[in-house]
């Protein structure tokens, strides 16, 4: 069977990282007879090029990838491929399937109902606002993927109101939000992170909303691996639907023209060839944008129907 490759962005947190390593051993429990592996293109280990000598060592010629990541930006639609595309010049006839990201499914939103609900008690929806705290992106195709989903879980849930904000690179900032939820005359609020595992980010929500409650990270649970496998699943059967209509390095947004058809490049891990990492700042900070202005070229990255 073709191999899954779980690739995530990467962390300075040892516990998000952990969750990743431990989330890629649930997917792999669940996966049958499939072989699973997982890395990560910066920051923590291990690199992607690790897990992917893995599986070419073990005989496979051909992988489904998977970023695991909620929205479609930078990461997904630039920086991932580009490891990829770095792998197979690693490894001649090597080849993958690109699967897309976990975007707005119906199992994150119940995944995110569940965790505001240890939070929250169902019999106090109807007074509060739920903040939406995204990662914040350069790409606004992304940004908006999180008002979706803002949208989405207020929908017939009983919720106030389901505002969103942004952490880093976007706004309105987690202060922002607040002051907004607060102007809109809610009796409480609640703040939700729209994270996946533990890392820097999920942990400065929690300093940015302190007097709140904040809802944990999603985390690693079986519902999430089998979204994962469901993404696997498209990957191999070639069933890949990106939203490209809207992203910029096809369509000339406003204020975003310079990146059209820009070339994608990969980043250099530092767990990879002794080498060390090239950003000057951590992705995490929300103070580097290099890693937005990665690109993708939708020929070899992705498939469209």
């Amino acid at each position: 069977m073709t191999p899954l490759l779980i690739v995530g962005h990467g962390t300075r947190d040892a516990d998000g990282a952990a969750d990743f390593r431990a989330f890629v051993e649930r997917v792999s429990g669940r996966a049958g007879q499939a072989a699973v592996d997982g890395g990560f293109i910066e920051l923590s280990a291990p690199p992607v090029g690790e897990a992917v000598t893995r599986l070419v060592e073990a005989g496979h010629r051909r992988l489904a990838a998977v970023p695991l990541v909620l929205v479609s930006a930078g990461h997904a639609k630039g920086d991932i491929p580009g490891s990829l595309n770095r792998e197979r010049g690693r490894h001649p006839g090597l080849s993958f399937a690109y699967g897309r990201p976990l975007g707005v499914h119906p199992t994150i939103l119940s995944l995110l109902e569940a965790r505001l609900d240890t939070v929250l008690p169902h019999a106090e929806r109807a007074e509060a606002a739920v903040l939406l705290v995204g990662r914040g992106s350069t790409d606004p195709d992304a940004n908006a993927e999180v008002y979706r989903a803002a949208r989405l879980l207020w929908e017939g849930r009983g919720i106030g109101t389901v505002e969103a904000a942004f952490v880093s690179l976007a706004q309105p900032s987690v202060a922002e939000g607040l002051e907004r939820c607060r102007r809109l005359g809610a009796k409480r609020i609640v703040v939700l992170p729209y994270f996946l595992f533990r890392g820097v980010l999920p942990d400065r929500i929690v300093e940015e909303a302190a007097g709140y409650d904040v809802a944990p990270v999603i985390g690693d649970c079986d519902e999430l691996a089998d979204l994962v496998l469901e993404r696997y699943a498209e990957a191999v059967a070639g069933d890949i639907r990106m939203n490209c209509d809207t992203c910029v390095y096809r369509i000339a947004l406003p204020g975003f023209e310079h990146k059209v058809g820009a070339v994608q490049a990969p980043h250099d891990h530092p767990d990879e060839d002794g080498r060390e990492h090239g950003h000057e700042l951590d992705h995490e900070s929300g103070q580097d944008h290099h890693c937005e202005h990665r690109h993708h070229d939708h020929q070899h990255a992705h498939s469209h129907g």
